[in-house]
């Protein structure tokens, strides 16, 4: 973890809704997370992960509760532990989520976790039956949060999300750029997060060893894997994003303009979990994803903006990504465009 991980303040706040009505409790808390109060009603303020790592801990033992009092019966602490050692010995990614949700499922109740797959892609489902809508988004987006950082550290690789959909209106705090995938939308029937279903298969790597390191490390280990906007990556994918790709540097003059060498922003790319090349995949999605959504430009003018040599190549990744070739995905999403 360094200095300048960082995390949305906004779930920090929502987490606190369990003592609200305990200043001295929330002060107490606040004091041991070196928190200052006044940041927490700062719209986009972002807190040291050092910080949110010590509040997590800290909530963890007010409330005993590893889920921050969000759910009518909780996450007792301790139980992410349990969750944690019985997944390292499912054989495959796809079984550990199945048996994820299983295990949360009796101790979380009211959200529930399905995963389906459709069209290659793997989607994890919500069915949520809280009430009020700025504890229900905060709580979906820390419960698949938790989800997705520990599967991730399950395969030892990171899970791109081609889609997202949330049931709750979208966040006033700005998130990473590849926090929930390319293309987020809101306000929508139920929350949903969509990935390749290709790593379904992909083996379980980790084990007792790896595990205790892993626990020691947590939840830092989830918080800044996740909810990171001022890594290294992160500014690697603003760069890219504000260029044409046509104008994208190569790795090493991309290092120099940040006075580093070309194996150091390597390391520091692969500490967050990406290559440059998977930084400019991520940068591609994102282009086409904002370009589908204005009619005026062709989906072979968009190939091209998102530096796509061969047309044929973009609609095959396309497909890959949402299940669709890209006239159909603009054709579903322009009605509610036009709204």
């Amino acid at each position: 973890m360094r200095d300048q991980d960082s995390v949305a303040a906004y779930l920090v706040k929502a987490a606190l809704h369990g003592i609200q009505d305990a200043p001295e409790r929330v002060a107490a808390v606040l004091q041991k997370s070196g928190i200052d109060p006044a940041e927490l009603a700062l719209d986009n303020a972002r807190l040291s992960a050092a910080a949110v790592t010590r509040f997590w801990l800290a909530m963890d033992e007010e409330l005993r509760d590893e889920f921050f009092g969000f759910d009518s019966h909780g996450l007792p602490s301790g139980s992410f532990a349990l969750i944690c050692r019985a997944l390292i010995h499912e054989r495959t990614l796809g079984k550990a989520f199945e048996q994820c949700f299983k295990y949360l499922s009796f101790f979380i109740r009211d959200i529930r976790a399905s995963l389906e797959q459709r069209n290659g892609q793997a989607v994890i489902c919500l069915e949520t039956s809280m009430q009020k809508p700025a504890l229900k988004g905060a709580a979906e987006e820390i419960y698949l949060s938790i989800v997705i950082g520990l599967m991730c550290w399950l395969i030892g690789r990171r899970i791109p999300l081609n889609r997202s959909r949330f049931s709750t209106a979208a966040p006033t705090s700005e998130t990473s750029p590849w926090q929930w995938g390319p293309l987020v939308e809101y306000d929508c029937e139920r929350t949903e997060i969509a990935f390749d279903s290709s790593y379904l298969k992909l083996p379980v790597i980790q084990d007792q060893t790896t595990l205790r390191t892993f626990l020691r490390s947590c939840p830092q280990w989830l918080v800044v894997r996740f909810r990171n906007d001022a890594s290294t990556a992160s500014k690697v994918f603003r760069r890219l994003r504000s260029q044409n790709s046509s104008e994208w540097p190569t790795l090493k003059e991309l290092a120099h303009s940040f006075a580093l060498s070309e194996q150091v922003l390597r390391r520091y790319l692969a500490k967050d979990g990406f290559t440059y090349q998977e930084i400019k995949h991520e940068v591609r999605r994102a282009i086409v994803f904002t370009l589908l959504r204005d009619s005026n430009i062709s989906i072979s003018d968009i190939a091209i903006q998102a530096g796509f040599q061969e047309p044929s190549a973009f609609h095959r990744i396309f497909r890959r990504w949402t299940g669709e070739s890209p006239g159909q995905f603009r054709s579903r999403l322009q009605p509610s465009t036009n709204d």
